[in-house]
């Protein structure tokens, strides 16, 4: 009887154990785990992929990518693939910003976050891998823009600078003295066609010698009629030597004043004698002029043969020495005709030189 309740007993802890280790077998799982771009198969229980990354000592951040979701349920043979997030300390043209990411190379990263970067320069390989805990990555953009140095005629310029001073320095172009640049050095380049034009601004001195005409001496002469002159020395210019400050922009010459003069050579001076003697008679010129001329002593006749108040030729004028006053009697004074037109009666005797309006205001 006794051994008939052991055997009883055996069977029955038999049948407990062979049915929990069943239902353990039932509950064992084995799935896959791809961790970015690694895979390992895990032994589970769990029954949720949280469950089943925390079997395998894994868990997925805020900035990871999880498929499924964490809350779905899985089975044996199950696939779930967790890419985890890299920080990016990004640096485009200049402009930093932190952005996230689950790609795994720095071209993929770029494709990811929709940036173009044909032609552009990065201070990393391409197909570098992302460390898991981040890295700083500086992108220089490419872009086109026209650059005018000094009126020279403008050029396509292809570069990844970021500035207007920094694309400056990769084309050589240094700014000295007085040159400016338009936009400000420090004006970022942007994508869009942008013009660069560059001032070449020069302040140089040039020294010049220049004529200095003589000084006149005038000294009167009581008895020479008033207007009359007579040149007694010539004189003789002199020299001095003039400083000018010129400047130029892009080299045409915008600008040039004088900045000091030093006298070289002194001038003689030009000695004349001038007549103070009052024209008696210059009430009847005045009437001769008014019916020659209308009184005006500028005039010219229409056939241009006759100048000033009393309508001399310059063959008269001339020979009467009105050339020392001026080539013709129009551009001489009142007082200078009139004292060639003194000269004229006196030589021939009368008002004859004048016969049509000598005539009419009754002169002889």
């Amino acid at each position: 009887m006794k051994s008939t309740l052991v055997r009883a007993a055996a069977a029955a802890t038999l049948l407990v154990v062979t049915g929990g280790g069943a239902t353990a077998i039932a509950m064992d799982k084995t799935i896959t785990i791809t961790v970015d771009d690694e895979q390992r198969q895990v032994h589970t229980f769990a029954g949720t992929v949280l469950g089943a990354l925390d079997s395998a000592g894994l868990n997925a951040g805020t900035r990871d990518a999880l498929a499924p979701a964490g809350h779905a349920a899985i089975i044996d043979g199950s696939r779930i693939v967790l890419k985890r997030g890299r920080k990016l300390m990004l640096t485009v043209d200049g402009k930093r910003r932190e952005v996230w990411t689950t790609a795994l190379t720095v071209d993929e990263a770029m494709r990811h976050l929709g940036m173009r970067h044909d032609g552009a320069l990065l201070s990393a390989d391409r197909h570098q891998r992302i460390p898991l805990e981040g890295m700083a990555l500086d992108l220089k953009t490419a872009k086109l823009v026209t650059l005018v140095d000094g009126g020279q005629p403008p050029r396509e310029v292809a570069t990844n600078a970021t500035s207007v001073e920094d694309l400056l320095k990769e084309q050589n172009v240094a700014l000295e003295q007085d040159d400016t640049v338009k936009p400000e050095p420090k004006t970022p380049l942007t994508s869009e066609k942008m013009q660069i034009e560059v001032t070449r601004t020069r302040f140089t001195e040039l020294v010049e010698k220049v004529k200095v005409d003589p000084p006149e001496e005038k000294q009167e002469d009581s008895s020479m009629n008033k207007g009359e002159k007579e040149v007694l020395e010539e004189g003789e210019p002199g020299e001095k030597e003039v400083t000018y400050k010129v400047i130029t922009v892009n080299g045409k010459r915008t600008k040039k004043e004088e900045v000091r003069s030093k006298v070289v050579k002194e001038p003689k001076p030009r000695k004349i004698k001038v007549g103070t003697k009052p024209i008696a008679d210059a009430a009847v010129w005045d009437r001769l002029a008014q019916c020659e001329a209308t009184g005006n002593w500028s005039a010219v006749s229409s056939n241009g043969k006759y100048h000033g108040g009393l309508q001399f030729d310059r063959q008269t004028w001339q020979a009467n020495g009105g050339g020392a006053y001026a080539p013709v009697a129009s551009q001489a004074s009142r007082e200078q005709q009139i004292a060639i037109a003194t000269k004229v009666r006196d030589r021939r005797g009368g008002y004859s030189a004048w016969p049509h309006c000598s005539a009419k205001l009754g002169l002889r």
